[in-house]
């Protein structure tokens, strides 16, 4: 099945979807985090088929999220590493686990993020990394970036946007 192909919208969400909105990709991803490198430790994780696990690792490595490195030349073998670009998606997982853990989990958290020092959960919250206060939406709102089109500038006007109170 061909998918749209989002590199070419403007929107940073889309063209992000384009590259990891795959469930598979997102979840190849978390286990890279959890310090996987290898192929067969992905299948055996993910219990995902060898050509889908092959197709979502070459699309990582191709959207620059993951790199190809062998490790072993006889037979030659080759492990998966997240990419700087890669290593920048852990705030967008971290995200999946507190929305997860707060809409999902009735029968309470499975995974937590908590602080090495203490060992106490964080409370995630998005913060501004200019002013610390928490982004919400009573104080911050979407807004066209100087390469928004004409139709995002448009779009951003036209919907209603919640107003601090």
């Amino acid at each position: 099945m061909k998918h749209t192909d989002f590199g070419s919208m403007p929107c940073p969400i889309a063209r992000s979807l384009g590259k990891v909105g795959e469930w598979w990709s997102i979840l190849i991803l978390r286990d890279a985090f959890y310090g996987l490198t290898r192929f067969d430790e992905f299948e055996k994780s993910l219990k995902i088929a060898p050509n889908m696990l092959t197709r979502r690792l070459a699309g990582l490595v191709e959207g620059g999220l993951m790199e190809r490195r062998q490790y072993s030349a006889r037979p030659p073998r080759y492990e998966y590493v997240l990419t700087k670009a890669g290593r920048d998606f852990k705030p967008v997982l971290l995200a999946f686990v507190a929305w997860g853990n707060d809409h999902l989990a009735p029968e309470g958290a499975s995974l937590l993020v908590v602080s090495r020092e203490t060992g106490k959960p964080a409370d995630q919250v998005l913060v501004d990394a200019n002013s610390g206060l928490a982004i919400n939406d009573e104080d911050y709102m979407f807004a066209p970036g100087p390469a928004a089109t004409e139709g995002m500038r448009s779009r951003l006007i036209q919907i209603k946007q919640p107003a601090r109170a």
